[in-house]
């Protein structure tokens, strides 16, 4: 009898015993949550470094011996958006009717696309209270700066419509914004609240920091204003703007309606900020983000010391 002696067990192999789970693979492979954050640090380093090559004024944001440059460029930009708003009414009324509804919505847009382009590095090109509540809010923009900008923007909404008043008179209601016919006050303030949630929604995901600057920030914004008159403006105007709806309402001593276009886009400018907190997170200007917008290049590890 052959007696055939028991074969020691195999060796397990080593490859599958040290082979990862899952859950373990899939943690080797995510990056670490600090080079993620120097990861977006450093794209938001280039990009804020590549509009300041576009628009050398941005280096001028944060200099506070400028603050007077940067009000005096928000009350032109308000006067020329106010112009080109309640200026359609006006015109159209002193025409007889030669501007239509298309072209009365059409010019608020193109003239803010206008201003971004030359001004937007200025002073950001807000032109809109409830903008800079926004940038506020997410803090883009420093608090103490947010009040001076708010009173330059009514300044400037209302002087565009003294002009209109001083030019043809009290006609076209100098372009107030009001409910169209048939249209409760509840229901047009809830329009102006989607409308402004969509247009500051839209400023603050292509803004760099605080600014409106560059030319993706043009079109989009602009576009987006001419989209929403295009569609809503028999409804409430698409004001989307309380310093826009003031200066009419101021000259002509008549705030009856002004309550919708307070409630309704500073509600509105608050949903979007919840919006930007999902989709981006927490907002503020990171140190490298301040540094390339005053034209120094930081090493983006710095910024997080």
């Amino acid at each position: 009898m052959v007696l055939i002696a028991d074969s020691p067990p195999p060796e397990p192999d080593e490859r599958v015993a040290q082979s990862p789970s899952f859950g373990e693979k899939r943690a080797t492979q995510s990056p670490p949550f600090g080079e993620e954050r120097l990861r977006r640090t450093e794209i938001a380093r280039l990009r804020d470094a590549l509009l300041t090559l576009e628009s050398p004024d941005r280096a001028d944001m944060d200099d506070p011996s400028l603050e007077w440059r940067r009000l005096f460029s928000e009350l032109l930009g308000t006067f020329l958006l106010v112009m080109a708003g309640a200026g359609g009414g006006v015109v159209g009324a002193v025409s007889h009717g030669q501007i239509s509804r298309t072209a009365a919505v059409t010019a608020p847009g193109l003239t803010v696309m206008a201003i971004i382009l030359f001004m937007g590095a200025i002073s950001g090109a807000h032109l809109n209270p409830v903008v800079t509540i926004a940038f506020g809010l997410r803090r883009d923009f420093p608090w103490r700066r947010a009040f001076g900008y708010v009173v330059v923007q009514l300044i400037g909404a209302t002087l565009a419509c003294v002009f209109l008043w001083a030019v043809f008179g009290k006609v076209g209601q100098l372009g107030a914004t009001v409910p169209g016919p048939g249209i409760a006050n509840w229901q047009a303030m809830l329009i102006e609240l989607v409308l402004t949630a969509g247009l500051v929604s839209t400023i603050l995901g292509t803004a760099s920091s605080a600014q409106n600057v560059g030319t993706f920030s043009a079109l989009a914004v602009g576009g987006y204003i001419v989209l929403a008159g295009l569609w809503s403006s028999p409804i409430s105007g698409a004001s989307m703007n309380p310093a826009r709806s003031f200066g009419p309402d101021l000259v002509l001593g008549d705030f009856k309606h002004y309550w919708v276009y307070i409630v309704g886009p500073l509600a509105g400018s608050l949903i979007a900020v919840g919006i930007a907190y999902i989709l981006r997170g927490p907002g503020g200007r990171d140190a490298s983000g301040e540094a390339a917008g005053s034209g120094r290049l930081m090493d983006p590890r710095q910024a997080q010391h």
